[in-house]
């Protein structure tokens, strides 16, 4: 019965007529093989299905990683009642190249036009379907050469902001295209993200006030700020760099040098008079909903700054320390990881621009210009930025 014919085949296996035998068994490593590609199959398949809800801005997956409840816990409060932070050892020269920097370095970002969309990372790309846009819950309204770029940057590092990166200018010159047009503009988010954008000139807008107001009256505003002097150095340095032939910041700073009369109606000072521009703003929206930023403590303590930023956005305290680092070359903090990146990222291909050399008299007499109207805003703000 057990007879075997010749090539290994059974003559009972079917009466009359003989079957193939079964294929040898994979060899042991084959198989290990196998099983791990499989397992590969099933992680990958988990990792993707586990970010569709929570990593559809994208730089949460990259920047933060999944890390400890502890690690995005805020940290204990010091002495005086705000966060601890690791304040960069910048000196005051360093500050105000470091402003310049921040505050240009995406110059022409800032004049790009609105209808050109920003770049997506790969994996805003991959979850590009997801969410729906709205309008923005909070925006960032001002100043002009303050700092807004940087701010906007680095809240984008947090995983439940999304803004857009170009300025829409729609309260200010494009408000006819109506909202439908301006929502279009936006991102898409999901439940729980907030949709930002920036446009510095909406501060100094007369009429933006009540066209957000009338959009919504729960928007929250952000105003970055910094020493009205300095900001309108770096304005006038901006112009210069597109216009050689301007007349000199002196000339142009004061309708009479010799009598101290400063000209107000020239826009890189009538910018800095916060105060004024400020009161159009709380006859729309109460104090509670603005938060006014240091753009000199965005450059001295970035992570600080974030952090009150964070709580009045609502947002876990996620930002800190840990995403930035001081670029010694540039003079002031850059961000380790930017979004939809894992490089170290700092604003602007260069440094700021050197400021041109002005009569230290000049400048003395425009501090004393915008004294007053600096203790005003530090009244109507309840905060004292130094700058006197």
């Amino acid at each position: 019965m057990g007879q075997r014919l010749s090539g290994g085949r059974s003559c009972l296996d079917v009466p009359g007529r003989l079957l193939p035998q079964p294929p040898p068994p994979l060899p042991p490593v084959r198989r290990r093989l196998a099983l791990l590609f499989a397992m590969l199959c099933v992680w990958l398949y988990l990792l993707v299905y586990s970010c569709a809800g929570s990593c559809a801005a994208a730089p949460g997956l990259l920047l933060l990683g999944s890390g400890s409840r502890a690690a995005h816990a805020p940290p204990a409060p010091g002495p005086d009642g705000s966060p601890p932070r690791l304040p960069f050892p910048a000196s005051p020269a360093t500050q105000s190249a470091a402003g310049e920097e921040m505050a240009e370095g995406a110059a022409s970002q800032e004049e790009q036009s609105p209808e050109t969309p920003d770049s997506p990372s790969p994996i805003s790309s991959f979850f590009s379907g997801s969410g729906s846009k709205q309008l923005p819950q909070a925006i960032i309204i001002g100043v002009k050469k303050g700092g807004t770029r940087a701010l906007l940057e680095f809240l984008r590092v947090h995983p439940d902001v999304r803004a857009v990166g170009a300025e829409p200018h729609f309260f200010d010159r494009s408000y006819d295209k109506g909202l439908a047009w301006y929502r279009d503009l936006m991102p898409r988010t999901l439940d729980g993200q907030i949709t930002m954008e920036k446009t510095p000139s909406y501060f100094v807008t007369r009429e933006a006030p009540a066209r957000i107001s009338a959009m919504s009256k729960d928007t929250k505003l952000l105003v970055v700020v910094r020493d009205p002097v300095t900001r309108a150095v770096s304005d006038y340095t901006q112009t210069l760099s597109k216009r050689p032939d301007i007349p000199s910041f002196e000339s142009l700073a004061f309708r009479n040098r010799s009598a101290g009369l400063v000209d107000r109606s020239w826009s890189a000072i009538q910018i800095g008079l916060y105060a004024e521009h400020l009161e159009r703003w709380l006859r729309h929206f109460p104090a509670r909903q603005m938060l006014f930023v240091s753009g000199e403590r965005l450059v001295r303590d970035p992570a600080g700054e974030l952090g009150r930023v964070q709580d009045f956005l609502g947002l876990k305290r996620i930002i800190s320390d840990k995403h930035f680092y001081f670029n010694q070359t540039k003079g002031f903090p850059c961000l380790k990881k930017a979004e939809g990146s894992g490089r170290p990222h700092c604003l602007g291909k260069t440094k700021g621009r050197p400021h041109p050399e002005i009569d230290a008299q000049v400048l003395r007499q425009l501090r004393d210009f915008y004294r007053p109207f600096n203790r005003k805003f530090y009244q109507m703000t309840g905060h004292d930025f130094g700058w006197d």
